[in-house]
């Protein structure tokens, strides 16, 4: 039960509504919106990577201040360090969680897997886009064009197995996805950055 190439003649009025609507082969499509999902990741590692050189410099004004004993800059300086902190594990998290959504995408193979696997995707894209739109506005227009896409595939797919959505079981897949990426983020946060000197070690635990 697979839709991934158009075959045959189509009829007058199929040729009609593909003139309002061309819905297009489905897996073009997917892979496509994979291949916007895979950029997305790149631009997050990117990101990342700037907020972490962030970070060794706030880092080493943290000591330095704290080696002279001026505790009120140590401590300031802490402050923004744990918001360079804070705002580099909401971009692991995003990127995380799109690297498990782009895996699930790439092994769909039948309808009954894209309605399955693209519902609690389209939940991700959503949390993922609301939670670093303020850390990378010029992402907010793509994540939205990825979810347009997916969510007409999902129409699309559906409509052809003559499946319905579970939107109970989709939401707690997408929850599932998501905390996932953030206990793993909050590892790779305390692997990568070093602790800061006691007594103006600060932060708080955040998450989409």
């Amino acid at each position: 039960m697979e839709k991934w190439e158009t075959k045959g003649t189509p009829s007058l009025g199929t040729r009609v509504k593909e003139t309002i609507r061309p819905p297009g082969p489905l897996k073009p499509r997917l892979d496509a919106a994979i291949r916007s999902i895979q950029l997305q990741i790149q631009k997050l590692e990117i990101a990342n990577q700037r907020f972490q050189e962030r970070d060794r410099m706030m880092f080493s004004k943290v000591v330095d201040a704290y080696s002279r004993h001026d505790m009120d800059h140590a401590k300031i300086y802490a402050n923004e360090l744990a918001e360079i902190r804070k705002m580099s594990k909401m971009l692991m998290q995003a990127k995380m969680a799109l690297e498990q959504i782009a895996m699930r995408l790439s092994t769909v193979t039948e309808l009954g897997d894209i309605v399955v696997t693209l519902a609690p995707a389209m939940g991700v894209i959503k949390s993922v886009k609301a939670g670093i739109s303020t850390l990378l506005p010029e992402a907010e227009k793509e994540f939205g064009d990825i979810s347009t896409t997916l969510s007409s595939i999902l129409i699309d797919a559906g409509q052809s197995a003559g499946l319905s959505l579970n939107f109970e079981t989709a939401n707690e897949d997408a929850m599932k996805i998501l905390n996932e990426a953030a206990a793993i983020a909050e590892q790779k946060v305390r692997e990568k950055f070093p602790e800061l000197p006691t007594g103006v070690a600060t932060g708080e635990k955040t998450g989409f």
